[in-house]
């Protein structure tokens, strides 16, 4: 979910790699660009020169823009290469106009590694929030030798009955505060934005309809990578069985609590954040 509900060498650049971008233009230390990939033009941010790779995975209708600015801002630029993108149909990712079929986040996860490798990434970590963070899993599961490093937060492996409850509430974006709608309309206008997070709510409660709700429970024992798991214990759209269930099934994966921390942690805590994501990424 985005946050507006609630409020070694790790790569080898590729001499082809700007040929493979399109549309590149140079903002101060940001590189912006698109670049097709299956079938799909991907809006991406990159910066930071460090030799580790690191993709951000943003949350449901969320962006790089949106979900990640203080990431992209301080996240150390020596030691790390940071890159941002818009899922297909998110944000700048469009068109084509997103849909949720029922491989929505198997999609997601398929964009986000062949992007990386299109920009010339041979490995890298994964930072997941939310939406992203299930894609991160899946990514992680089938590219082990892909993914360096995952930290996930705000993020389930299967839908529950209070799961249900929790999106059917939230439905309704003419009833949040016009302070959680504002920087989503501004992204797609407030009719689009409205009908996709309806789209959104359904295409996730596909997935109640799976045997124990399961959108990627069985693909959590075959992660291999070193795994963080943040959780803010007043996230009032995960509850506190989600990361003790992840931390149960990833071999050998790590939960950090935020006593204070909400869904968008990242965001209102971003200094602590960071500094815990870069600590483990470099561990």
């Amino acid at each position: 979910m985005a946050l507006f509900l609630l409020r070694g060498r790790f790569f080898k650049p590729r001499t082809d790699i700007k040929r493979a971008m399109t549309a590149v233009q140079y903002c101060s230390s940001m590189a912006l660009g698109r670049q097709r990939v299956n079938g799909v033009d991907l809006f991406y941010e990159q910066t930071g020169s460090g030799k580790h790779p690191v993709l951000l995975l943003p949350g449901a209708l969320g962006c790089t823009r949106t979900d990640f600015g203080p990431q992209l801002k301080s996240l150390n630029k020596e030691r790390f290469t940071v890159v941002g993108w818009d899922p297909r149909g998110y944000g700048k990712s469009r068109p084509p106009d997103r849909d949720f079929p029922p491989d929505f986040f198997e999609r997601d996860a398929q964009d986000a590694v062949d992007l990386m490798k299109a920009l010339g990434f041979d490995k890298f970590s994964l930072l997941g929030w939310s939406d992203g963070g299930i894609s991160a899993m899946m990514a992680a599961a089938k590219n082990p030798d892909l993914i360096s490093r995952m930290v996930i937060w705000g993020s389930n492996a299967f839908v529950s009955q209070q799961d249900l409850e929790l999106y059917e509430a939230v439905r309704d974006v003419s009833r949040w505060s016009a302070r959680m709608r504002q920087p989503m309309e501004e992204v797609y206008g407030v009719e689009v934005f409205a009908k996709t997070w309806k789209a959104w709510v359904d295409g996730i409660a596909q997935y109640a309809k799976r045997p124990e709700g399961s959108i990627c429970m069985e693909l959590l024992p075959l992660i291999s990578c070193p795994t963080l798991i943040i959780h803010g214990e007043k996230d009032p759209m995960v509850p506190n069985f989600h990361p003790q269930y992840l931390l149960k099934h990833i071999k050998g994966s790590q939960l950090h609590l935020m006593p204070e921390g909400k869904h968008n942690l990242h965001l209102r805590y971003a200094d602590e954040f960071n500094k815990l994501v870069e600590n483990f990424l470099e561990d």
